[in-house]
């Protein structure tokens, strides 16, 4: 990830310091749509991205650091993907998901007018493409761990379960549910800005360099509101797939997976699970979402004027 990120940023400098409260947006919105934890039969969960919606807005350079930023407060802050994880999860959402959701968006809107009902087709096409393909390499980085890590007694140090089992099950529950929540919802954003301002959209022609103050305040406004509405992803029950601490390997396989177990330690999170222990679980997931939307934002902002080329 490394070279794709000084990459990616050297990209983002391009759009101009002008947009960074559009960046600043997209990673905030990232963090928020991901604390809305969907359940699926079967005990697990799972939840939508905003990979290829993002990538439309503000292209798909400028979306791989976006959903990094995101992935990374996650991480450090929440306990939420893991730092062992992280460059493999940057990969699969802030990779995988913005370029082959803009481009598919690109290959089926063709040279339509942008306010052709063709758009929302694609948009909707391309996330859902996107986090299919981006759940299913997960299940292939899952299911390769049993080959490639196990102990002297040949148990796996990590992920117990192999391809037959890990690829399957994350291609089916994304495919039929995620995904197609994951479509819903780029698709209504993409309604939204189309009939508002569709000069917003990465590379359009029209274009400006600077988005419009009402614009940005619709949309903070937006952000909001979905801040107060995260505790609806208290609702889901059950981790999501291949996210299992090392208690509930053991009691799903038998055994405690012995490297999964020994970097459980490795960093603890200042508000794990986004919850506060002196809060109502409620107020404190609107709490976490805030602190992390700020954090988002903040750091964003700051980048996109630090690296923008005017």
């Amino acid at each position: 990830m490394i070279p794709i990120w000084i990459y990616a940023g050297k990209k983002m400098g391009t759009l101009g310091s002008k947009r960074a409260p559009l960046l600043a947006l997209a990673s905030a919105f990232a963090f928020v749509i991901m604390m809305f934890n969907l359940p699926v039969p079967g005990g697990s969960s799972g939840h939508a991205v905003g990979g290829a919606i993002i990538a439309v807005v503000i292209g798909p350079w400028a979306a791989v650091i976006a959903i990094s930023i995101a992935l990374a407060l996650q991480a450090l802050m929440f306990g939420d993907g893991g730092l062992t994880a992280y460059a493999t999860n940057c990969f699969s959402m802030a990779v995988i998901m913005p370029f082959i959701g803009y481009y598919t968006y690109k290959f089926i809107s063709g040279n339509t007018d942008i306010k052709s009902s063709r758009r929302v087709i694609a948009i909707a096409i391309g996330a859902w493409l996107s986090l299919t393909v981006a759940a299913t390499f997960m299940g292939v980085i899952l299911g390769l761990q049993p080959i490639l890590y196990t102990d002297a007694n040949g148990l796996p140090l990590y992920m117990p379960y192999p391809l037959s089992v890990t690829v399957p099950a994350m291609f089916l529950e994304h495919a039929f549910a995620f995904s197609i929540v994951e479509a819903l919802v780029s698709a209504l954003i993409f309604v939204y800005i189309q009939r508002t301002d569709p000069s917003i959209f990465y590379a359009e022609k029209a274009a400006p360099q600077e988005v419009s103050k009402k614009r940005t305040r619709d949309l903070a406004i937006g952000m909001l509101l979905l801040i107060i509405l995260t505790p609806l992803g208290l609702l889901a029950a059950g981790t999501a797939y291949g996210e299992w601490a090392p208690e509930e390997l053991k009691v799903r396989v038998g055994y405690m997976p012995p490297g999964l177990e020994k970097l459980s330690d490795l960093w603890h999170a200042p508000i794990p699970d986004y919850s506060f222990s002196n809060f109502h679980p409620v107020i404190g997931y609107i709490l976490a979402a805030a602190i992390g939307v700020i954090l988002c934002m903040g750091i964003l902002y700051f980048m996109a004027k630090k690296i923008a080329k005017d």
